[in-house]
């Protein structure tokens, strides 16, 4: 009976070990993409808690039924129900959505790896979705464009004519870098439309 009771233990302590390792190596690298990343640019508190208890969730589920025969097919599947999730008081925007995806792939790749991926495999993989979100975070190219809806009164410069002008009087009365306009709806007994202007913004961590 001590025997048998030795080779449990024995056998939880291994699984134990195993199971703190990979929860370690999936919190490190996704603290890296929240915190030294994502927050330092973005300055969002709200979703810094979400993507680390989504990360932890998704993590501990995708691990504990791991042994279910279908496992690609859940981690799949889990991964299309987080990947689509909404929130009701508001839409999440594209760059918040996409790193959604980012700690839910660190989750299910630190989970669900099986023996016959090497701990330097598992490394490198995540690495590389790491250090990939920052060199793209980092590249000129990947300013955040800004959106917002305006209730504009002068007709006259709706004219794709006047772009230019109407650019130069926007960006003097909002004091925003407008690079773009989409004009929606005109009402002709105001006098006014609403338009959608788009500009450049740095975020807050960006120099």
């Amino acid at each position: 009976m001590n025997t048998l009771f030795g080779v449990v233990a024995a056998s939880l302590s291994s699984s134990a070990v195993v199971l703190l390792a990979r929860l370690g190596l999936n919190m490190l690298f996704t603290a890296v993409v929240v915190r030294l990343v994502y927050y330092r640019l973005y300055r969002n508190r709200d979703y810094v808690f979400t993507y680390f208890l989504i990360n932890l969730v998704t993590f501990s589920l995708a691990y504990l039924l791991s042994n279910v025969p279908i496992e690609l097919g859940f981690a799949l599947g889990l991964f299309a129900v987080f990947g689509i999730l909404r929130y009701r008081t508001e839409a999440i925007k594209v760059r918040n959505l996409t790193y959604l995806f980012v700690v839910i792939g660190i989750a299910l790749l630190n989970a669900l790896a099986n023996g016959g991926i090497t701990l330097a495999e598992l490394l490198v993989a995540n690495v590389v979705i790491v250090g990939t979100v920052g060199i793209l975070e980092a590249a000129p190219f990947s300013g955040r464009e800004e959106s917002r809806l305006v209730h504009y009164d002068r007709l006259d410069l709706l004219s794709p004519a006047d772009t230019a002008a109407l650019l130069e009087d926007l960006r003097k009365r909002t004091h925003l870098p407008v690079e773009r306009v989409e004009i929606g709806d005109v009402d002709l007994l105001r006098d006014s439309a609403l338009i959608t202007i788009h500009y450049r913004s740095e975020s807050p961590g960006r120099k």
